[in-house]
């Protein structure tokens, strides 16, 4: 889904009109048919608007040309509902809702995450053989890696 679709499919299913979108962002309404006939594109600041108000990430604003995973446990973040929400409402591309709530991260630890994973996600693996797997890939993420 290019920009201008995630766009006019935000407005839409708010029942905005583009004056009506216009006004919440700042913007004219020129500049939100524009958005939306995909002749240009919202600038940085626009997009961190839009994303606030109507709650969607940036990536998805983009089309979603980044495939997001979370930086703590790798959930992949494919769902703007599984994306962590700062305290001030805005969202955090890099954790999960899981991983990250109310400003907090709910895991001290790489072991905390790996123990949890290879206790309840696991499939066909031991828990020895999940606990290796899961410290293996996690490790490689950037939060454990800061």
């Amino acid at each position: 889904m290019t920009t201008s679709e995630v766009l006019k499919r935000i407005r839409e299913s708010s029942g905005l009109t583009q004056d009506e979108m216009a006004e919440k962002l700042f913007v004219t309404r020129q500049a939100i048919s524009r958005w939306e006939n995909g002749e240009t594109i919202p600038n940085t600041e626009s997009l961190k608007l839009i994303s606030k108000v109507f709650g969607v990430s940036v990536n998805t604003l983009l089309g979603s040309p980044r495939r997001l995973v979370c930086q703590m446990c790798g959930m992949p973040l494919d769902d703007d509902g599984n994306i962590c929400r700062e305290p001030d409402g805005e969202l955090n591309e890099e954790y999960c809702k899981w991983c990250r709530s109310g400003g907090e991260f709910m895991y001290k630890s790489l072991d905390d995450v790996v123990d949890y994973l290879a206790e309840h996600v696991r499939g066909e693996f031991t828990v020895e053989q999940a606990r290796e797997f899961y410290f293996g890939e996690l490790s490689k993420l950037n939060h454990w890696n800061k």
